[in-house]
């Protein structure tokens, strides 16, 4: 009898929202966002090796885009439909496969298969994988729980290319050991999403019902929280585009123009840039939401003015500075989005939801990487990189201006 009595709390333990199964879930979102951006430091070293130029370098980039919105839009109602795991346990089982190409690349097709697959494992993490940190987290934690699921993104994507660069900088062919290392981080996140306390959302308990019947539609949200979506997408798609840029072009930036070709360099400005994101991210994590947004617009301007300066007078400090800014601009415009999802929208819609915020933030992203890179080739690097900043620029005042207007400041 005593050992029924101290058993069944531990039980019913394991089941109940906390700190510790919240983390855990955190860590399978950092493992595949360290895939994510990875191969940015080692892109100089295959255009050297593959030959292609930095509008192909651009297309690589954008198949990771296309597999992560074609996902995006099915992924959240699957999610919020038949559960977390049904999503994510694919999700990191396609990133293994990723990873494993990466490894072998020999030709630009490879690499543009392993990034769209990559693109898809995103998808998954960014839906299912960051609604599954905030389940977890429960109803007392929604705010601390956004702040895991957003940190854990940006840590992951800063990580990945300082770990890619300093085996790049050390070795005349990096991308085996690189990845094997990588693979061994996600099938750890794999038995972990395997293990973890997630059950289905409520509103997949009652399938029997006619108004429970599935179907495949655009992703929404409910009309009561669209406006919510609509100020996170404001300030979180200036801000992640910024970052893609930097992640796409920074490194042949670094190379053509300001003669800086070592993969370190390359790696470091990119962690730097998302270790930004992360610290700032803590830095205003009692900062009501709507300053967060604020913030987070401004930083972006900033971002593209130092952009504008660095490519025109050649200035790698200025260009690091541009970085680190367009960090802080996502960091903050995601942790405003995912907040305002975490408070406001309910369980049964929080993936579809997540779908949203980033497909939004992700086609102007995606577009205007791939827009500028095939401009670049056109008009020469800087008249290219200053035109994109000036877009950018504005799609950030735009932004802060709806936030300040519109969203209340409690």
């Amino acid at each position: 009898m005593a050992q029924t009595t101290t058993r069944q709390p531990d039980a019913a333990l394991l089941r109940r929202p906390g700190a510790r199964p919240m983390l855990l879930a955190a860590l399978i979102v950092t493992a595949v966002f360290v895939l994510s951006n990875s191969p940015t430091p080692l892109y100089v070293y295959w255009q050297r090796e593959l030959g292609f130029s930095a509008g192909m370098l651009t297309v690589i980039f954008a198949a990771y885009m296309v597999g992560l919105l074609l996902t995006l839009t099915v992924a959240g109602q699957f999610a919020d439909r038949f559960g977390r795991k049904s999503v994510l346990i694919p999700g990191l089982v396609l990133a293994l496969v990723a990873c494993s190409l990466f490894g072998v690349a020999s030709s630009v097709l490879v690499l543009v298969i392993a990034r769209f697959l990559t693109g898809v494992a995103v998808g998954v993490i960014v839906s299912a994988g960051m609604a599954a940190v905030v389940d977890l987290g429960g109803p007392a934690r929604r705010r601390q729980a956004s702040l895991a699921a957003s940190v854990a993104m940006v840590f992951g994507a800063g990580l990945g290319p300082l770990l890619s660069g300093l085996f790049a900088q050390r070795m005349a062919t990096p991308a085996p050991v690189i990845f094997a290392v990588e693979f061994v981080l996600l099938a750890t996140a794999l038995a972990i999403a395997i293990f973890l306390p997630l059950r289905r959302p409520p509103a997949s308990q009652s399938a029997d019902t006619a108004e429970a019947r599935f179907s495949l539609h655009l992703p929404s949200v409910p009309k009561r929280n669209q406006r919510h979506l609509a100020y996170g997408i404001a300030v979180f798609a200036p801000g992640i585009t910024a970052t893609s840029f930097v992640l796409s072009l920074g490194p042949s930036l670094l190379s053509n123009l300001l003669n800086a070709s070592s993969p370190l360099v390359a790696g470091g400005m990119a962690c730097a840039m998302f270790l930004a994101a992360t610290g700032v991210q803590f830095a205003v994590r009692r900062v009501p939401v709507r300053s967060i947004l604020l913030l987070g617009s401004g930083a972006t301007l900033a971002a593209m003015a130092a952009l504008i300066i660095a490519v025109n007078a050649a200035l790698s400090s200025i260009l690091i500075l541009s970085a680190l800014l367009a960090g802080i601009g996502q960091g903050l415009g995601q942790l405003g989005g995912l907040t305002l999802i975490g408070t406001h929208v309910p369980d049964s819609h929080r993936a579809e939801a997540n779908a949203v915020l980033n497909i939004g933030g992700y086609i102007p992203a995606g577009l205007l990487s791939v827009a500028t890179g095939y401009l670049i080739n056109a008009i020469g690097l800087s008249a290219g990189t200053t035109l994109f900043a000036a877009v950018l620029a504005t799609a950030a005042i735009t932004g802060g201006i709806l936030v300040r207007r519109d969203l209340s400041p409690r």
